[in-house]
């Protein structure tokens, strides 16, 4: 069997957290990195031999291309030996993951991507400063969501369904780390976050870790300005 095709770029949250769960499965793939700082994902090469979409992440397993996220997740999970925890089928384990996945999407995933956008991504790509209106309404968006989070799904469990990790503790924690990693704090009023985001690092190990050393460091490599990013300047 041919391991799976993984389009990637580590700025964004989705390719993390399915980076991570690949790895963490044992599920045989082949990394190929995609700059969408460089815009590699809106080539006519990559429309025509990747995905139609022009976004990130893609697989391609077997001959199957398939972009969105949480299709991806789902179709791992199907054709995949993908252990239990992350998509359990006891106790509606399964249907409790898929209402997270819904809801942070409109919510967690809105929110923090908003964020980030208006404080890094577009001041970077535009060569101007972050407005402050932008940015001070993103920040009561974020923290209303965050707040909600807290109250809706950290309440009475270690992870957001159970006492056992998920893939919506997994894709959260990538969603919450892209303000994060740019200087927001987000347990500043949320000590159920900060306790739950340690419980998750921990549990995610060295799989985790390396993911989010990369991510760092393509952020802080994009703020200098290094080669990888110098089309910025032109």
């Amino acid at each position: 069997m041919q391991p799976v095709k993984f389009y990637f770029d580590f700025i964004n949250q989705s390719s993390r957290a399915l980076y991570i769960l690949m790895e963490a499965s044992k599920i045989p793939f082949e990394a190929i990195p995609i700059s969408t700082l460089k815009g590699e994902h809106l080539t006519g090469e990559f429309r025509d031999k990747v995905s139609p979409f022009k976004c990130l992440p893609v697989i391609n397993d077997d001959n199957l291309s398939l972009s969105e996220s949480v299709a991806i997740f789902r179709h791992l999970n199907r054709e995949k030996i993908v252990p239990e925890h992350w998509y359990p089928r006891r106790n509606y384990g399964r249907s409790r993951v898929d209402e997270f996945l819904e809801w942070q999407q409109r919510n967690v995933s809105n929110a923090c991507g908003n964020y980030f956008q208006q404080k890094w991504l577009l001041p970077l790509l535009d060569k101007t400063p972050p407005e402050d209106k932008n940015i001070n309404a993103a920040t009561h968006r974020l923290n209303q969501v965050l707040k909600d989070f807290e109250s809706l799904f950290l309440n009475k469990t270690k992870f957001v369904i159970g006492d056992t990790i998920s893939y919506a503790d997994l894709i959260a924690i990538c969603e919450i780390d892209q303000p994060k990693f740019i200087g927001f704090d987000p347990f500043n009023h949320h000590p159920k976050l900060g306790k739950w985001y340690d419980e998750v690092r921990e549990a995610l190990g060295p799989y985790y870790k390396k993911v989010a050393e990369e991510f760092d460091n393509k952020v802080k490599r994009a703020e200098k300005k290094i080669p990888e990013v110098m089309y910025l300047q032109q």
